[in-house]
């Protein structure tokens, strides 16, 4: 009995997400981000909204880079950057609970795992300068809704290829970001501690 749990288990984790997952995830990534948006445009200092402007160029820069490479260290740093940017902006709205809700979510390495399986199309120039721009603009309303379009963006396409794919391409694409990401969990702990 056992046995075959632990093996009906396994081949849930190895399967291709459906498009209703992903649609889930990314309602969950919204919901989470969203208010995270709002609590740092309420609470963030100006030298955390000045360093958040810094990182939002540093990750637009590399994220213009990237359709041009297909070194996957390279990848790992885009990709590390950006989770680098969305916990920033958790930690510094303030909310404890939220930001581990973010974290033990797993919002951003799943989406971190859809990009690199899934997505086509380059991201638009200063793409997460803008939003940036309205998050540290103080208003919450600013803040909520350029994250909504952030987070929205991109969604058909990353599903709609997801279809496309096999179950031995999704593992061999996902096992090669995994334990990356597995280690930028494990780090984002650490520093919290």
């Amino acid at each position: 009995m056992l046995r075959s749990t632990n093996a009906s288990v396994l081949k849930k984790r190895v399967r291709v997400p459906s498009d209703a997952d992903i649609h889930a995830l990314y309602e969950l990534r919204e919901a989470l981000e969203t208010q995270a948006a709002r609590l740092f445009a309420r609470k963030a200092t100006p030298a955390e909204r000045l360093e958040l402007k810094v990182l939002a160029g540093q990750v637009d820069t590399l994220f213009s880079r990237l359709p041009a490479s297909d070194d996957p260290d390279f990848r790992f740093r885009v990709h590390s950057q950006h989770v680098r940017l969305h916990m920033f902006i958790a930690q510094h709205a303030r909310s404890r609970l939220l930001g581990e809700m973010i974290e033990r979510n797993h919002v951003l390495i799943l989406n971190w795992l859809f990009d690199v399986g899934a997505r086509r199309t380059a991201l638009p120039r200063h793409f997460h300068a803008r939003l940036v721009d309205a998050l540290v603009s103080g208003d919450p309303n600013a803040a909520d809704a350029a994250m909504r379009a952030h987070v929205q963006y991109g969604l058909s396409e990353i599903a709609g290829n997801f279809d496309a794919l096999t179950a031995s391409e999704w593992r061999e694409r996902k096992h090669s970001v995994t334990a990356a990401a597995s280690h930028e969990s494990t780090k984002a702990r650490k520093q919290r501690s």
